[in-house]
């Protein structure tokens, strides 16, 4: 994922979450702020064509962030994957969370991990066939549009990374 990519990819975040099943933010960040906040080794777009465009287009996206600072965690991150709606049940998100594994591992983390609204039925199917568990439940995290939402926190575990 590059700068050539960040129309798109914020376009697809934004719709995201716009659906309202994916995250507690309520805009996508600014390419700038984007760029500045996600580890440049652990972050890919899926390209390929949406509909009867001959264009290649950004099909999904994948990223990671580090949970904290401190030295103790530096093989722990947190992930996102969105995939464009015209996009999924495709495999893209299968295809996007297997690169971000593989590239994970290689550089030694030994844990990623997300929160999942328990609705976001498609993104818990998606990460357990993945290979994450659903490690617990936050009830009442915070509101969205005036309501509670729990969420879901969901982990991989490395079994080659120790």
């Amino acid at each position: 994922m590059t700068a050539e990519h960040a129309e798109q990819v914020l376009a697809i975040y934004q719709a995201g979450i716009d659906e309202g099943h994916a995250t507690f933010e309520t805009r996508a960040p600014s390419w700038v702020e984007f760029d500045a906040t996600r580890l440049p080794g652990h972050r890919f777009v899926a390209l390929g064509r949406i509909g009867a465009t001959s264009d290649s287009r950004v099909l999904g996206w994948v990223a990671v962030t580090p949970v904290s600072r401190r030295q103790a965690y530096a093989g722990v991150v947190e992930h996102s994957v969105y995939v464009h709606s015209d996009a999924r049940a495709r495999g893209v998100g299968r295809l996007l969370i297997a690169e971000l594994i593989a590239s994970t591992e290689a550089a030694g983390i030994w844990t990623i991990q997300s929160g999942i609204f328990p609705e976001n039925e498609a993104s818990v199917a998606l990460h357990l066939a993945a290979g994450f568990a659903i490690v617990g439940r936050r009830e009442r995290l915070a509101r969205q549009h005036g309501r509670w939402r729990d969420v879901l926190l969901v982990e991989r575990r490395s079994p080659v990374v120790e």
